[in-house]
């Protein structure tokens, strides 16, 4: 797949999968806007990766939950690139709490992160791609906890499956616009966070019928596909990558 002449924004791309998400974007071309929270978080993966695909990627700190910086985001890509062509709206955050005294705080941030974070960048990166009058891509990153239970995930499953659901309900505001719109949902994957705790490969590679996690090639390879020129015709769906873990939902615990 190519992605010559394409510019992406990729939202909580510091590390894990959307870094990797970026990565393989680059390298197959295209120019890059590598968004996360923090400098630290930005300029370093950046750098590397333009280490390997040249200069086709820049970093931009800044919250993905603030409406405000999220247009400023999108025009930065426009007056830099000329274009946007495709968004991964990949940023998210968990926050593990006990329904009976789960805090409204960690409710509200979970919320204005994971969906109008979502739901702002989509808007403004259309309303661009209508300008432009070429078509577009746009992704969001669910989980299987939008479709299976896990304890004390309650506002963080609910967040993920209502992304499902824009997605299927922004087909009918963009398709006359060639903007297609899908959702992927990863379970459980290695990566700098999960691997904090020592027993996650272990008790994944046991409760998944693939034998194994998720590496983030993995959920990159899909993300990828669903923005290319070849999946053009998919839209309003969610790809779940989970080695088969939904199939039969085996409790972590």
């Amino acid at each position: 797949m190519s992605f010559k002449n394409k510019v992406a924004i990729v939202t909580g791309a510091g590390q894990g999968i959307g870094f990797e998400i970026c990565k393989e974007l680059a390298a197959a071309g295209a120019k890059v806007i590598l968004n996360d929270l923090s400098p630290e978080l930005t300029s370093s993966p950046a750098a590397e990766i333009n280490k390997l695909s040249g200069d086709s990627c820049t970093g931009m700190a800044g919250d993905s939950g603030d409406i405000f910086f999220i247009r400023g985001m999108v025009a930065f890509a426009v007056e830099k690139f000329g274009s946007v062509d495709i968004v991964i709206a990949n940023a998210g955050i968990t926050l593990f709490g006990d329904f009976f005294t789960y805090p409204p705080e960690s409710f509200s941030k979970i919320m204005q992160v994971n969906l109008a974070g979502s739901f702002f960048l989509a808007q403004a990166a259309a309303s661009q791609m209508k300008l432009q009058q070429s078509g577009g891509s746009i992704l969001f990153t669910s989980s299987v906890t939008g479709h299976q239970a896990h304890k004390n995930l309650a506002a963080y499953g609910m967040s993920k499956a209502a992304l499902e659901m824009l997605a299927k309900n922004l087909v009918i505001e963009l398709s006359q616009y060639r903007i297609n719109v899908n959702t992927i949902a990863p379970g459980a994957t290695l990566t700098e966070r999960t691997l904090e705790d020592p027993e996650y490969q272990n008790t994944w590679s046991r409760i998944t019928p693939m034998g194994r996690p998720a590496f983030v090639s993995d959920i990159a390879a899909a993300a990828l596909f669903l923005v290319s020129d070849k999946a053009k015709h998919i839209t309003g769906q969610n790809l779940i990558i989970d080695g088969g873990w939904t199939s039969v939902s085996v409790s972590p615990e």
